[in-house]
């Protein structure tokens, strides 16, 4: 009997030594940052319309595919808000400098909703006991840690109508108005509690729901909010009803646009000529946070960059001008992934990034493939 006891002990071990070289291999595997798991997806997936790519480089058509498909932007829709707060702080519309209570900022914030985002913002601030920051410093965290609390405080601070108007001013033809995004993931407890639904039943109202109830609905929550934040209690309940049903219908309903509505947008952010300098002098220090490190001002003149991610969703639009003068667009928006895409994706796209801008035959041989597509 003993003798089977240490039998069956060694099968374990050894299964277990098994599974967890299994484990490390999955690990090391997704956590890869390959250029070439970019180019390789972009292939495989050329047929299916859930992916648009659009690449510029010293303004010729280096890569195109699906670009006039319509898909969820995410957070690379905050370019559009990082515009808006530029031009009215260059008009003197808004002061940067006012500071903003971050009591006011909590009530367009539900836990666990956005990735940390929101919190590790607040985690960075050297705060030393203020209980406010600079409106600019608002917009620096939804950029570069994509707060979507502050995205919402700025398009109250804002105005809907005047961020929608930036969209005319920039011609795109396929971008869908903004509307608040935060304020959206509470539709579904306004709409069960309104109507005394069952949460299949909600489930079954939202899918019917048309895009135009879906905005106002968003933006009547957003406005009760203002007046009325939610408690804690209230939000909580938010939070738990969001499970990956209700979380698949707002990502897909989140605002879309083209890839080729971006590459737009970002060559008139990368040639510095559409926008004044007074503009320019509120949105460079927002969008070009990359800057900020010693190694990317050694090689680049300017790069800014925003990008996006639901559960479903990876969206990127990035632009750069090397000190060689050589500028560069890249526009990714990919929908319906499934959880291995999203995080591989997510991790080699930085890579991609450098490798198109630093490698000339890295550039040539996407050019000479993507071409054939």
């Amino acid at each position: 009997m003993k003798k089977l006891y240490w039998m069956i002990g060694g099968v374990l071990v050894c299964i277990g030594f098994v599974c967890s070289i299994i484990f490390w291999k999955f690990q090391k595997e997704i956590k890869k940052n390959d250029p070439e798991y970019i180019v390789q997806f972009i292939k495989e997936h050329k047929e299916d319309k859930n992916i648009s790519v659009a690449i510029r480089y010293n303004q010729q058509h280096w890569v195109e595919l699906n670009t006039k498909e319509q898909l969820p932007l995410a957070s690379t829709v905050k370019i559009i808000v990082a515009i808006a707060y530029a031009q009215q702080a260059a008009d003197g519309r808004i002061n940067p400098k006012e500071q903003v209570n971050l009591k006011e900022l909590e009530a367009f914030y539900i836990p666990k909703t956005d990735g940390g985002a929101h919190k590790a913002w607040l985690a960075q601030l050297n705060l030393q006991g203020a209980d406010s920051v600079p409106l600019s410093e608002v917009a620096n965290g939804m950029i570069a840690y994509s707060s979507n609390a502050n995205t919402e405080y700025l398009m109250h601070v804002l105005d809907f109508q005047i961020i929608n108007d930036v969209l005319t001013q920039l011609n795109v033809e396929d971008h869908e108005p903004l509307y608040p995004i935060v304020s959206a993931l509470y539709i579904p407890i306004h709409l069960m509690e309104e109507k005394n639904l069952t949460k299949k039943a909600t489930l079954t109202a939202l899918r019917k729901m048309d895009m135009v109830e879906y905005r106002e609905r968003a933006l009547a929550i957003h406005s009760n909010w203002i007046e009325h934040p939610l408690t804690i209690e209230e939000k909580t309940k938010a939070q738990k009803m969001l499970n990956m049903d209700f979380q698949k219908i707002w990502s897909d309903r989140l605002i879309r646009a083209t890839t080729s509505d971006y590459i737009s947008i970002l060559e008139k952010m990368n040639g510095k000529n559409f926008f004044s300098a007074e503009v320019h002098k509120y949105l460079d220090p927002v969008l070009e946070q990359l800057m900020q490190n010693p190694r990317n001002q050694a090689w680049l003149k300017h790069a800014g960059q925003k990008g996006g991610s639901t559960a479903f969703v990876l969206t990127l639009a990035a632009y750069a001008e090397d000190k060689d003068g050589n500028q560069t667009e890249i526009a990714f928006f990919a929908n319906n992934l499934n959880t291995m895409e999203q995080i591989k994706l997510s991790n080699s796209m930085n890579s991609f990034q450098l490798k198109f801008l630093t490698d000339d035959k890295f550039r040539k041989r996407l050019k000479e493939e993507f071409s054939e597509l």
